[in-house]
C-alpha cells in the first residue's frame, strides 16, 4: 500500500513545485504564439474531432513501443526486425502527439502546467532514448539498442503515468458540460423587453447557467461555460453571430453551438429559445434537433414538439 502511494505523494508535491512555473511559463507563451492560427489551432486541438486529438494519438507511440519491449525480452533473432520497425513507428508517431500535447497543455495554469511540464521531459527523454536506441539497432549493437529501449520504455511509463494524472485526476480538457442538464420542457427565464438588440443576459434554468443573446430581433441561447475549461462566455467577445470565450479563444456560433476556432473539440450545449407571453422560454432541442430561436409554426412529434429546420448562420 505504502508502494501504490509513492507515485501519489510525488506527484502532489509536483503540483506545488512553484519553482516549475519560471521554465514553463515562457514555453507556454512560445507554444501559445505557435498556435494562434486558427487552423493550426483547430487541427491539433482535435475541434473537427469531436475531442480532443492529443489521447488518440498516444496510444500508437505508446503501443508500438511496448510491443517493440516485448519482442526485446523474448522475441529471439526472427523477432529482430520487428522490434526495429516498432521503435521507428512509435518515433514517427512520438512528433505529431508531442505537437498536440502542447497545444493542449499551453492552456494550462498552476498544478496542471506544472506537472503537464514534467509529463512533457519525460516524453522527451523517453523518445530520446528511442531514437538513440533505433541508432544503435541500425548498427548493429543489439545489446546497447535494446538497453536504451527498456531504458525509454521506464521514461514513457513516468510520462504516461503523469498524462492519466492529469487527464482523470485534475481534468484537464475534459468537456466542462458533460453533466448539464437544461430544462427538457419550455422555461421563462427572462422578461421579453430585458434583453434589447444585440445585447446579452445570464439566466438560470433547472440549475443551468445559460447565455442568452438577441440579435436581428431573435434570441439565441447557449450555455454560459465554456466547455474547453469552463471560461465564462458572458464575458466574451461577440460578434458575427458567435461568442468568443475570454480565456482561450474558443469561438461557438450561436445558431447551432457549432466550433468556428478551437481549443475547444466539443460544440456548446444549445438551447431553443422562444417568446411566449413576454417572457423569453429556452429548452433543450428534442434528440435530433439543433437549438436556436423556435419558429413560429411547431409539427408535434410523440411526445415533444420538433420544429422546422433551425435559423443558421452565415459565419
Amino acid at each position: 500500500m505504502i508502494v501504490m502511494r509513492m507515485p501519489q505523494k510525488m506527484v502532489r508535491r509536483l503540483e506545488r513545485a512553484k519553482s516549475l512555473d519560471k521554465a514553463a511559463k515562457p514555453v507556454a507563451k512560445a507554444v501559445q504564439k505557435a498556435v494562434r492560427p486558427r487552423f493550426v489551432r483547430n487541427t491539433l486541438s482535435g475541434t473537427n474531432l469531436g475531442h480532443p486529438l492529443h489521447p488518440t494519438l498516444t496510444d500508437v507511440p505508446i503501443g508500438a513501443w511496448t510491443m517493440a519491449a516485448l519482442l526485446d525480452a523474448v522475441g529471439g533473432c526472427d523477432a529482430e526486425p520487428s522490434a526495429d520497425l516498432l521503435v521507428g513507428t512509435g518515433i514517427a508517431a512520438a512528433v505529431p502527439t508531442a505537437m498536440t500535447g502542447l497545444n493542449d497543455w499551453s492552456d494550462t495554469l498552476g498544478a496542471e502546467r506544472r506537472v503537464g511540464i514534467v509529463h512533457a521531459l519525460g516524453n522527451t527523454a523517453a523518445l530520446s532514448l528511442y531514437v538513440a536506441s533505433l541508432i544503435a539497432r541500425l548498427k548493429g549493437d543489439r545489446r546497447k539498442g535494446k538497453a536504451l529501449g527498456f531504458a525509454g520504455l521506464g521514461m514513457m511509463s513516468v510520462g504516461a503515468y503523469l498524462g492519466g494524472h492529469m487527464s482523470f485526476v485534475q481534468g484537464v480538457n475534459v468537456n466542462r458540460n458533460a453533466w448539464q442538464d437544461g430544462p427538457e420542457e419550455w422555461t421563462p427565464v427572462l422578461g421579453e423587453h430585458d434583453l434589447a438588440e444585440g445585447e446579452h443576459r445570464i439566466a438560470e434554468a433547472s440549475g443551468v447557467q445559460i447565455l442568452l443573446h438577441r440579435m436581428e430581433g431573435k434570441v439565441y441561447a447557449l450555455d454560459a461555460t465554456c466547455g474547453h475549461m469552463g471560461g465564462p462566455l458572458n464575458e466574451g467577445t461577440f460578434e458575427h453571430g458567435c461568442v468568443t470565450c475570454p480565456w482561450h479563444g474558443s469561438t461557438f456560433r450561436f445558431s447551432d453551438g457549432g466550433i468556428v476556432r478551437g481549443p475547444a473539440s466539443t460544440p456548446q450545449p444549445c438551447y431553443e429559445t422562444r417568446i411566449e407571453n413576454g417572457r423569453v422560454e429556452v429548452r433543450m432541442p428534442p434528440v435530433g434537433v439543433s437549438g436556436g430561436p423556435a419558429d413560429e409554426h411547431f409539427t408535434r412529434v410523440g411526445r415533444g414538439r420538433r420544429r422546422q429546420p433551425a435559423h443558421t448562420s452565415a459565419f
